[in-house]
């Protein structure tokens, strides 16, 4: 089966690392438009940025934005 583009974003985001995606929630959030975001629309970006937020809830007490 067929990656779908906003999984395939958030898979090679989330390969970065909890500081880095941590990073990118904020840049994506102030707007800034990630190198892996440039070939999405905005609706794909609005998703590929609710999606990482909820991976990342999972991880609130052991990596955060901070650390």
């Amino acid at each position: 089966m067929k990656q779908s583009p906003v999984d395939h974003v958030v898979e090679t985001l989330c390969l970065k690392g909890c500081k880095a995606l941590w990073s990118d929630i904020e840049r994506m959030e102030s707007g800034q438009i990630l190198p892996e975001l440039e070939s999405l629309d905005g609706k794909q970006r609005r998703l590929v940025l609710l999606e990482i937020k909820k991976i990342m809830a999972v991880y609130k007490g052991s990596c955060t934005p901070n650390q």
